[in-house]
């Protein structure tokens, strides 16, 4: 029997008292997580704090690549052979293929071992052709079988949830955050995030969106009463290479970066995995990434 050591604890989720709101912070899924909280009750926000830190680090560990004993490392080392997911599992798998139906293909959560060849690290450091065509074989919604709650992963393949699983995770956190009180809530995961309602005196929750250009700053404001907003763009994951830019957004059929794609798209929706869906399905459009967002009516924001 395999033993998988522990890892170090967590930090414990910080919280501070600032312009009227609980403003909470804590670090999960290799980014920053912040949860701003209107009320006064310090005792409300600890359990808050405490519940979607939880919520966000339990989704981590099991849908991480990284963990030989998550979900995704087990189906990794299953060699071919299928076996039984649990419900959360199996409805995220029908998301993905949805997402690969709805997509013509190029949403496609097989595309992770993709990374293999490519290292987004703002280098010029491109892999060769060959590298990439070799990996290509791996690549394919198709390749596998899913029959719920049976999966069936042929050896080599691998899934990837990182489209899909943070956004997730901020949906999930809201409404854990919400279920213990009525009182406004956001929650942001790295720039991906959800409110449940308004703020104090119906007002909108002001939102930015951040440069493409410059870390840190803002290149404009959303009001957000309802629902979420997530983002996909190349502004920390990119390659340059004689001038040419390549994004880390890439064609699961080629294996190469969309060409002609915006920087950045944001886009709003009812819940945090149906932005994060939207805007990534609308990079990978490329050139047709604004008209596939007014095909779908959707409410979203670009940077080119």
């Amino acid at each position: 029997m395999t033993t998988i050591a522990a890892g170090p604890a967590a930090d414990p989720p910080t919280i501070a008292w600032r312009d009227g709101s609980f403003q909470i912070g804590f670090h999960a899924m290799a980014t920053p997580c912040a949860v701003v909280l209107e009320s006064e009750d310090r005792g409300l926000a600890k359990r808050v704090a405490e519940t979607v830190a939880a919520e966000a680090r339990r989704i981590e560990r099991k849908f991480s690549r990284y963990r030989a004993d998550s979900v995704i490392g087990r189906l990794h080392a299953s060699y071919g052979k299928g076996l039984v997911v649990d419900e959360e599992t199996a409805q995220l798998l029908d998301f993905a293929q949805e997402c690969f139906a709805i997509s013509g293909g190029l949403f496609d959560v097989t595309s992770g071992v993709l990374r293999r060849a490519w290292r987004f690290d703002g280098s010029d450091k491109l892999p060769s052709p060959e590298k990439v065509r070799a990996l290509l074989p791996l690549v394919g919604w198709k390749k596998l079988s899913w029959a719920n709650p049976v999966l069936t992963l042929p050896a080599g393949m691998e899934l990837d949830l990182g489209g899909i699983a943070k956004e997730y995770a901020v949906d999930r956190a809201l409404f854990a955050a919400s279920a213990l009180s009525e009182a406004p809530v956001l929650v942001n995961f790295g720039g991906d995030l959800a409110v449940n309602r308004p703020r104090g005196g119906g007002a909108p929750w002001k939102v930015a969106i951040e440069s493409v250009e410059r870390f840190g700053e803002a290149a404009g404001l959303i009001d957000l009463k309802h629902g979420a907003l997530a983002t996909s763009g190349d502004a920390r994951r990119y390659l340059i290479k004689d001038g040419i830019r390549y994004g880390h957004i890439l064609d699961p059929r080629t294996g190469w970066p969309v060409k002609d794609a915006p920087r950045s798209i944001t886009v709003a929706a009812a819940s945090c995995i149906e932005a994060g869906m939207t805007a990534t399905m609308a990079m990978l459009q490329g050139a047709k990434a604004e008209e596939f967002l007014k095909f779908e009516g959707m409410r979203a924001w670009f940077m080119r």
